[in-house]
């Protein structure tokens, strides 16, 4: 669930549902409350109106008394005299918070309550007042209280008068504990819903955060070797998919750093390795001319052209090395022309014939496509690949009389060249890494055959970035064959 969802929810729960909650306590915690009051006071249906209007209610809890001491009073006043009858009537005028007072003339004849000073009792109202009859009403003052008066003729022609004193201050506590018990369901019931809906908004933040934050810890103490498994579609787990995506792509760019770093490693230890071989050579024939070991001409000759050969290779090496940061940086300089297939093929097994023969290897060479074939091709680079797949095939011959045969054929769409030796071939099982980066069928790398380890991969690199394809097919202790293509150029006629 999305969190502004989640959110919207949340806000609905704590705005519906306590006041839906308040409204159900209200009526419960209420009508509780009133059945208390009814038990208490002696009066009937006890509604909000009548609690709001605590005068109203009052009036009615002393109700039957009144019309008692009414009736005693026009029948039979001298009974308010007995304080039997007294005591009775404040008895039951206990329940309702109120209590007797009886008046003769300007003397107080009885108080059911203590502490009924001279002052309070002036304060009630004189005899005949009618506002206080009936429905009674309110004194301030010192009394505070509701009362409600009934006159009489006593006896010894005394003007007598019944007071019923319902104490405001005894009476409003009860009130204020329904009140009270109100205010306190609400507010329980606030404090639960906004812990239960904070408790699931926190849950749902809480745990993919929690696991957030392990995965950068992961990462930032360097692992990326773990996986950050947060499912659904809100947005705390779409940020943890995202971070999930971002550590699997550093993952795989840290991994490619790793291996561009071994390979330049390993290239340095291979160029390091392979230079020594030559420049050792040098210095010896150097110091073997410095020395008078090349004591005659043709020793001086042979010394020197020694040197130049191990120069050549060095400069191969390094020639080698540029190349190789140019394709790291896709930089390699391509000047694409149409190239005469024939023609081509035919200078460049010229070039390279004269270099093999010097070495004592036979070289052949088949060309079996038309004189006019054409293709879109770099000379330069073209002749970097056949160069570097001869001199792979001198480095790997292992026989008496080394053999090397060149063949053009036409495929179609395609041109196929097909350079075989007679070498000692190569496993089936390194076959197919021939081409990747420094990879070596012979691990020792004896210094009879050098080389940096990244030749066949420029090729590979160079006749992809033509739109061709390579591959090899050997055999150990019979040869190998490797193949390339190359797609012919066709001129496209125009439609006037």
């Amino acid at each position: 669930m999305k969190l502004k969802t989640r959110l919207i929810i949340a806000f609905f729960i704590i705005t519906c549902v306590p006041l839906l909650l308040a409204c159900i306590a209200a009526v419960g915690v209420s009508q509780f409350q009133f059945r208390a009051i009814e038990n208490r006071m002696g009066i009937s249906n006890v509604t909000f109106g009548k609690v709001v209007n605590t005068l109203q209610m009052l009036t009615e809890a002393t109700d039957t008394i009144y019309d008692e001491m009414q009736t005693e009073a026009d029948e039979n006043p001298g009974i308010f005299l007995d304080e039997q009858y007294q005591n009775e009537l404040n008895n039951k005028l206990k329940n309702s918070y109120s209590f007797l007072v009886v008046r003769s003339d300007d003397n107080m004849v009885y108080s059911g309550i203590e502490g009924m000073t001279v002052k309070m009792f002036q304060e009630l109202p004189e005899y005949g007042a009618s506002n206080y009859k009936m429905d009674g009403g309110y004194i301030g003052n010192d009394i505070q209280s509701f009362v409600r008066q009934v006159d009489m003729e006593l006896p010894d022609g005394a003007k007598g008068s019944a007071f019923i004193i319902t104490s405001l201050r005894e009476a409003i506590p009860q009130l204020e504990v329904l009140v009270l018990d109100l205010g306190v369901a609400i507010v329980l019931i606030l404090i639960v819903t906004a812990a239960c809906m904070s408790a699931w908004i926190y849950r749902g933040v809480n745990s993919p955060l929690k696991k957030l934050k392990e995965a950068t810890q992961h990462i930032k103490e360097g692992d990326l070797d773990f996986a950050l498994d947060v499912k659904g579609n809100d947005e705390l787990s779409q940020l943890c998919q995202d971070f999930e995506a971002m550590r699997r792509q550093l993952k795989i760019t840290n991994e490619e750093k790793n291996a561009y770093d071994r390979e330049n490693k390993e290239l340095i230890s291979n160029i390091s390795h392979d230079l020594k071989t030559p420049i050792t050579a040098v210095k010896g024939y150097v110091e073997g001319i410095m020395d008078g070991v090349a004591d005659t001409p043709e020793k001086m000759d042979r010394y020197i052209r020694t040197i130049y050969n191990k120069a050549n290779d060095m400069d191969k090496l390094i020639n080698e090395l540029t190349f190789y940061s140019k394709i790291d940086t896709n930089r390699i300089p391509y000047t694409f022309n149409k190239i005469n297939v024939a023609e081509y093929f035919d200078d460049c097994v010229e070039e390279v014939g004269l270099d093999l023969e010097s070495k004592n290897i036979e070289l052949s060479y088949f060309n079996y496509v038309d004189h006019d074939t054409l293709v879109i091709a770099d000379a330069e680079q073209l002749k970097r690949v056949i160069s570097n797949i001869i001199g792979n095939s001198i480095k790997y011959l292992d026989k008496p009389k080394g053999y090397i045969s060149i063949r053009v054929k036409d495929v179609g769409d395609f041109i196929q060249v097909e350079i075989e030796d007679n070498g000692k071939g190569i496993a089936a099982k390194d076959l197919p890494n021939i081409f990747d980066r420094f990879y070596r069928t012979d691990a020792s790398r004896n210094s009879s055959q050098g080389g940096s380890g990244i030749g066949l991969s420029i090729v590979k690199k160079i006749i992809e970035d033509h739109g061709g394809k390579i591959w090899a097919n050997s055999k150990l202790g019979a040869g190998t064959i490797m193949y390339f293509v190359l797609r012919k150029y066709q001129e496209v006629p125009i439609n006037e």
